[in-house]
């Protein structure tokens, strides 16, 4: 790997399953990295999708998408980084903490994901297949864990974007860190007030009844925080809070495009990562300091396009490498996670029974009791779901006196065609719909 300091590839060729690693911080931190990429699509996911089916898009955006982007990236030898000995356009993509290697990523899958998952039941259409004029809210069990889960993950951000400051190249580690922390809070909390004051706008002028609602002030600060992401660390803290302040308007109208095109976020997980990725990557390009450049990266012939603006030229060489590495992260994602969940659709592995998701994945997965939630059950659903699983278990019964009728050259007679009937085609006439 220092044989060829100069050289550009398209994903690494060493240090496979750490042989030759040393720095196991390092490669504990990346891993946290990557780890976050997968978990934004599970709650896109949410009440809908089979256990199997986390386990196989997780392998193959840890496996096959994440390593080229955050090669591509983060490596001095990838084509879009910084750091490379000739930059792309002579400055390369600047993605201090993972904006658009992480949350873009991220987002891109929940998106394709969703488009071919399709809507839980009940969320746009009732019962009969007809469309809702209004769409139905699933509501959470808990606003306080909801909150305390935003807090959580809030303080975690620090550990990513500050955190990131040491892996950068030049002496100025404690300042960038310190910068970063600094630019990280300010835009998390002006994006949280701007989401919850903009929806109390609407929803007063909308209905007429104004409403605090707290969810606009989770996924505002989240947007905020996700918008900084890439930013954090090269731009002034007034910038924050202009980039906070465009993401919490931006989630609002991300999660409304949501619903106008009947796409199923379950916690609006693209917007905050997929849109705010996007632009806070593109944010980079447009307030990205010469002095904070310097000391984060070493150089500042290429900065934000507001300040060569304001000294009276058109150079947006930084601008346009931002837009390189977006469009780049998108197609590559597209390229590997498209086909994948259409061929996880079509072996029917993706979308969980209709019955299963009906009474709740908690019940039918994980074996969780519904008496907790016996007030948000149908009950007929309930014994359905029940008959199906006695219906399973007489059939594997049935197969397993089968093989061992067979061994031993004995005759075993087979069930009724009627009792291996899934209770779940009978009943799929009622609930196919629901």
């Amino acid at each position: 790997d220092n044989k060829n300091l100069d050289s550009k590839t398209f994903i690494g060729s060493t240090n496979f399953l750490l042989m030759g690693v040393d720095d196991h911080a390092f490669w504990f931190f990346q891993y946290a990295f990557s780890a976050a990429s997968a978990t934004i699509v599970a709650g896109t996911l949410a009440e809908r999708c089979q256990m199997g089916a986390y386990f196989g898009y997780s392998l193959f955006l840890g496996g096959f998408v994440y390593p080229v982007i955050v090669h591509s990236v983060w490596s001095r030898h990838g084509f879009l980084s910084p750091d490379s000995s000739d930059p792309l356009w002579g400055t390369g993509m600047i993605d201090f903490a993972g904006g658009g290697v992480v949350h873009t990523t991220g987002g891109v899958t929940a998106l394709i994901a969703t488009i071919i998952l399709g809507p839980r039941k009940g969320r746009f259409h009732d019962e009969e297949g007809r469309q809702l004029a209004k769409p139905k809210e699933f509501y959470g069990h808990s606003i306080a864990l909801q909150m305390l889960g935003t807090f959580i993950l809030w303080f975690g951000w620090y550990g990513f974007n500050a955190g990131s400051a040491l892996t950068i190249l030049t002496e100025h580690k404690g300042k960038v860190a310190a910068l970063a922390a600094v630019n990280t809070t300010l835009s998390g909390g002006t994006a949280g007030i701007v989401g919850l004051f903009i929806n109390f706008i609407i929803e007063e002028r909308r209905t007429g009844e104004p409403c605090f609602d707290l969810k606009y002030a989770m996924n505002g600060a989240l947007s905020g925080l996700v918008a900084i992401t890439a930013a954090c660390g090269v731009v002034e803290p007034w910038a924050a809070m202009s980039i906070g302040f465009c993401a919490g308007i931006l989630y609002i109208v991300a999660s409304g495009a949501l619903i106008k095109f009947r796409l199923d976020d379950a916690v609006d997980a693209i917007p905050v990562h997929l849109a705010n990725g996007v632009w806070g990557v593109l944010s980079v390009g447009l307030f990205a300091s010469p002095a904070r450049l310097e000391d984060s990266y070493g150089v500042s012939k290429h900065v934000g396009w507001f300040y060569s603006w304001g000294k009276g030229s058109a150079d947006a060489h930084l601008l346009a490498a931002q837009i390189a590495g977006v469009v780049f992260i998108i197609s590559w994602v597209t390229v590997i996670m498209l086909p994948f969940f259409v061929w996880l659709s079509w072996k029917g592995w993706f979308r969980s029974d209709e019955l299963e998701e009906l009474v709740g994945l908690d019940r039918s997965y994980h074996g969780e009791g519904l008496a907790m939630h016996a007030e948000e059950v149908n009950l007929e659903y309930v014994n359905a779901f029940n008959k199906q699983r006695e219906m399973k278990r007489a059939k594997q019964t049935a197969r397993s006196a089968n093989r061992t009728g067979e061994e031993s050259g004995e005759s075993v007679p087979d069930l009724p065609r009627d009792s291996l009937v899934s209770e779940n085609d009978r009943f799929s006439d009622n609930t196919s719909n629901a």
